[in-house]
């Protein structure tokens, strides 16, 4: 039973983010009709994009980085994701960077697999940088606070890059 709720979540997941990709596609073409979407800074360029994880918000707690990542895709190979976040002071918690395995472990915050990208002294002045070079999804979070920072203060996202000019 657990194994088939665990399928029919992926499923939805991947619906989802097709859903997005396939949303945002045509916004460069004025196919859309919606002018308030976001649209991605540098998407007609060949090359790749370079990104500001949270934008001007950077990368800290209480922020919501699944709905900021649903809201800036689509994603592609190549593009480089910019993790900026301050060191830590005794006035500030320490954050992090980790890539997590798999969707059980995105959504439990369990780092017991997950590989970290970024220490907590690594995202000062032009941050950590991480170019999606796979087309895979790729789960990133704060490891903060024992889990606490991903759990609670919305410090994970993932993103499932394309090749660039990939029509669905």
């Amino acid at each position: 039973m657990a194994s088939i709720l665990a399928q029919g979540l992926m499923t939805m997941l991947i619906t989802c983010m097709l859903g997005v990709c396939m949303a945002n596609r045509g916004f460069d073409h004025g196919r859309l009709g919606h002018r308030h979407v976001y649209h991605h800074p540098n998407k007609t360029q060949s090359g790749p994009n370079k990104i500001t994880v949270g934008g001007s918000e950077n990368w800290h707690f209480g922020y919501n980085y699944t709905i900021w990542a649903i809201k800036h895709g689509s994603f592609y190979l190549n593009d480089i994701l910019v993790f900026k976040y301050d060191a830590p002071t005794n006035n500030t918690h320490p954050h992090s960077v980790y890539l997590l395995p798999n969707l059980r472990s995105f959504k439990k915050c369990n780092f017991s697999e997950a590989t970290m990208l970024a220490s907590p002294t690594q995202g000062g002045d032009e941050g950590f940088e991480f170019a999606l070079k796979n087309r895979q999804p790729y789960y990133f979070a704060c490891g903060e606070g024992n889990g606490y920072h991903c759990n609670s203060g919305g410090m994970k996202f993932v993103v499932w890059p394309t090749p660039r000019g990939q029509n669905f």
